[in-house]
């Protein structure tokens, strides 16, 4: 068995200590002044360079140590300047420049340039992980994005494919991806031309509040203040983050005062808390959102009557408010709270009558839905509401359980005839869903177009594509809002899809602890903020 400290009966503070090799005087009983102690699930994280994180936990290092071109301010979420002090698109719509902000440095001491930001963006591309579709998506490639991303003296040029909406790249360049690195640095470790993937897995090379001085897969990790940072010094000098999946032993540790923050709880911790004045619960929305989804290669999903009776046979509200209590909040769009042109009213709710009605309407005699659902509790349970109400109304709703990675393998080959799901955003720009819920290129089998969820249901949303492609080049912030507003409707009223849920997120706090932003619907959580 793998040996365990927090079951062994070691606090938290002398996991961090370990990680750092200190000396037992510094094995507290309680988490010190200058320390926060963060527990979380952290097993996703596969690396920490930029250019590979994709994962949230991974994603929340990158936003500590790693700063962009455009920011996020983690307070407003609103764009605000990052590295680049200012920027501007040419008239022709396909070239910009960014000026580089004077006097800033990176971890080691070298000075931030535009060659660094050049550098970072070029090696995203190069070295092709996960996240680089974010960057290919302005016709960037591995043989054209040395000319097409150039830099001289304080300036960097970037140019596009095409004229998108402005918003567009900028939103897109407050990804983790497009984190500016340490050129200079990254270069000397420089493995076989992997331009210093492998040592980025574990070491960061940034201009962020915070410096990675230790890491352990699947346990944990330890940040460090560095001081002059650009945005002012962060309020704590370490923090220690420690691996802990269990909402349970959570709880317990946060109760005890042996971790600041908890971000793993669950409804039934929540609930426990109560009344418990050492610890108080932080409400924020993340970015993932829950959908029903039917395959159009089942005649009977392509009836306007019966896609309708069945918006109107789910209880959004009641199971918000129950068996998903804490964890989401009704949302009934594509687009999560937050992002521009979000839908945020709610046209549908629990109707049985209407449901009925609509079913009787449609002509579709003794309906049967076979629903495919992750074998967890939390899908178990909305997929078991929904066989209820659907029941209610007429539909029969046959459950077909199986594992995550089983029931995405069916979805992805258009093999399911409905499915529970949830969708998160790949970055922080409407196009990021409007793309995948409402476009479909080519609703063929052999396009085997896997990334638009409007392919894997055989739906052919018609003009929504070409809206939708539109919306991404309209350069006028308010039309393009306008734009995403009007797709949304369309597809909510039409598509084989019920968006029901917007996730919820509850993070447990030491009765002190002020200043924890975890990003809204943006998923980054940022540190250096926070006091105690």
């Amino acid at each position: 068995m793998k040996f365990d400290p927090i079951r062994r009966g070691f606090g938290v503070a002398a996991v961090a200590a370990l990680m750092l090799g200190a000396a037992p005087a510094a094995l507290f009983a309680a988490t010190p002044a200058d320390t926060l102690v963060i527990a979380e699930a952290i097993d996703d994280i596969v690396s920490l360079d930029p250019g590979e994180a994709y994962e949230f936990s991974g994603l929340d290092l990158v936003n500590n140590t790693y700063d962009g071109l455009v920011e996020i301010d983690p307070t407003t979420l609103a764009m605000m300047p990052g590295l680049a002090e200012s920027w501007s698109v040419a008239d022709d719509g396909v070239t910009y420049t960014f000026k580089m902000k004077a006097g800033l440095t990176f971890a080691s001491g070298n000075p931030v340039r535009a060659e660094d930001a050049a550098y970072s963006l070029q090696r995203a591309v190069k070295i092709n992980k996960t996240p680089a579709f974010i960057l290919n998506q302005f016709g960037w490639t591995a043989d054209n994005v040395d000319s097409m991303i150039t830099a001289k003296d304080d300036v960097l040029t970037l140019k596009v494919d095409k004229p998108y909406a402005p918003t567009f790249l900028y939103n897109c360049l407050t990804a983790g991806v497009a984190s500016i690195v340490d050129a200079e640095t990254v270069k000397t470790h420089d493995v076989g031309g992997d331009m210093g993937n492998a040592w980025l897995h574990e070491n960061t090379a940034g201009t962020g509040a915070y410096i990675l001085k230790s890491f352990k897969p699947n346990e944990g990790y330890v940040l460090e203040a560095r001081p002059g940072y650009w945005r002012g010094d962060a309020k704590i000098a370490k923090i220690y983050m420690t691996h802990v999946p269990e909402a349970a032993t959570e709880r317990l540790q946060l109760e005890k005062g042996d971790i600041d923050i908890a971000r793993t709880l669950t409804p039934v911790d929540i609930a426990g808390m109560a009344g418990n004045a050492d610890v108080k619960i932080q409400q924020d929305v993340g970015g993932q959102v829950y959908y029903l989804a039917f395959n159009q290669k089942n005649e009977q999903y392509k009836n306007a009557k019966f896609l309708d009776a069945m918006r109107w046979a789910v209880d959004y509200q009641g199971m918000a408010d129950t068996i998903m209590k804490g964890t989401v909040v009704v949302h009934q769009s594509f687009l999560p709270q937050g992002y521009l042109g979000a839908l945020d009213d709610q046209p549908y709710k629990l109707d049985i009558a209407k449901a009925k009605q609509l079913v009787a309407d449609s002509g579709i005699k003794d309906p049967k839905v076979v629903l495919s659902v992750r074998n967890a509790a939390d899908r178990m349970d909305v997929a078991q509401s929904i066989q209820n109400t659907f029941g209610q109304a007429g539909i029969t709703v046959e459950l077909k359980t199986g594992e995550g990675a089983e029931q995405l393998k069916e979805y992805r080959a258009r093999q399911h005839d409905a499915t529970l799901q949830t969708w998160g955003p790949d970055y922080p720009d409407p196009n990021t869903n409007s793309s995948t819920f409402a476009e479909n290129p080519d609703n063929s089998d052999a396009a085997n177009n896997t990334g638009y969820l409007a392919w894997r249901n055989a739906y052919d949303p018609g003009e929504m594509t070409a809206m939708s492609k539109a919306a991404v080049l309209e350069r006028d912030p308010d039309k393009r809002k306008a734009m995403y507003e009007e797709i949304e409707k369309k597809h909510r009223e039409t598509s084989p899809f019920i968006l029901m849920f917007q996730q919820a997120r509850n993070t447990g706090l030491r009765a002190g602890v002020q200043g924890f932003y975890t990003g809204g619907a943006i998923d980054a959580a940022a540190y250096w903020l926070v006091t105690k």
